[in-house]
């Protein structure tokens, strides 16, 4: 028999799911099976699964140490690739991360290495986290493989799932910065409807809504032009696939470089200029008192601001102020 004992990373999930972490080689019907049979009890008590976990509530599995490694997968636990990494902050749920472009989010295919597996590696090689563990550490927020800047990491369930929460309330403030094509006078928002084509991996945008379309908003606003080119500075209001570059090739001003959208390629460029530069957290309580109301920013990379120094001269004040 084998006593489970949950801590704050593991609370807030329901008892089945927690339990298809922990016995990863174990099918659903089994585990349903042993709860019935009462083989998993939950507090001493006969449980059904759907319960969600508490701190300090103990987990009581009768099994044989033999079963216990067979559904756990001794021996089989994967080694996790390391890169290096440019970590805003961390605590215990959550990490703020500045993905560089040319990485991906998440994984595309099986045998990609994307910004979650170079995660895992990191935790694993500084013991916070191993294979195994009731908790996959994941990202809550993506970003484009060419789109560099920050993404937010849930290492605990419930980091995983306030993040999520925030992401989907539209109460976090996220801030790019680009260079458009063409000259940008004054501040506006775009709005409109998006759909993907998932073959073609590009969006197309309509007016009205329609089934299949979603609802999109950005804002953006103008830093600093030079007569052809333009530094904006983009608040998304909505998060989805291509939404800020296909929004402002629709209103003439591409992402430099960003030719899918109606850009043209830049000296020296492979991609476009993208970055997800600011994010600013709402007032939020306990566990996330440390990051309530504070405001995270991201180094664009070198290439970005190589480019920019070339296109306005290495000017630091632009409209509306300071950086």
């Amino acid at each position: 028999m084998r006593e489970l004992e949950i801590g704050q990373k593991e609370s807030g999930q329901r008892l089945d799911k927690y339990l298809r972490k922990y016995l990863r080689e174990a099918a659903d019907g089994f585990i349903y099976k042993m709860l019935r049979k009462k083989n998993i009890k939950l507090n001493g008590r006969k449980a059904e699964g759907r319960e969600i976990l508490m701190p300090g509530d103990i987990v009581s599995l009768f099994f044989s140490e033999e079963t216990l490694e067979k559904f756990r997968g001794k021996g089989t636990n994967p080694v996790y690739p390391v890169a290096e990494l440019d970590i805003l902050y961390e605590d215990e749920d959550i990490a703020l991360l500045n993905k560089p472009a040319g990485m991906l989010s998440q994984k595309a295919k099986p045998g990609d290495a994307s910004l979650v597996e170079y995660f895992l590696g990191y935790l694993q090689l500084q013991g916070k986290w191993k294979p195994g563990d009731a908790v996959t550490p994941s990202v809550c927020n993506r970003l484009d493989r060419n789109t560099s800047g920050l993404v937010i990491a849930g290492k605990s369930i419930r980091g995983l799932q306030k993040m999520s929460e925030l992401l989907r309330g539209r109460s976090l403030e996220k801030y790019y910065l680009t260079i458009v094509e063409g000259v940008v006078k004054k501040p506006d928002t775009i709005r409109g409807f998006l759909k993907k084509d998932k073959e073609k991996n590009k969006v197309s945008l309509y007016e009205t809504a329609a089934p299949g379309r979603s609802y999109i908003e950005t804002g953006y606003e103008p830093l600093m032009d030079n007569g052809k080119y333009t530094l904006l500075r983009v608040l998304l209001l909505t998060g989805k696939t291509h939404q800020i570059r296909s929004h402002l090739g629709s209103i003439g001003h591409p992402v430099i470089g960003d030719v899918k959208y109606g850009g043209h390629p830049y000296p020296g460029l492979t991609g476009y200029l993208l970055h997800s530069e600011i994010l600013v957290f709402p007032k939020l309580e306990s566990p996330f008192e440390n990051i309530s109301e504070k405001k995270y920013a991201a180094l664009p990379p070198q290439y970005f601001r190589e480019i920019e120094k070339e296109l306005f001269n290495g000017q630091r004040i632009r409209k509306g102020g300071k950086r």
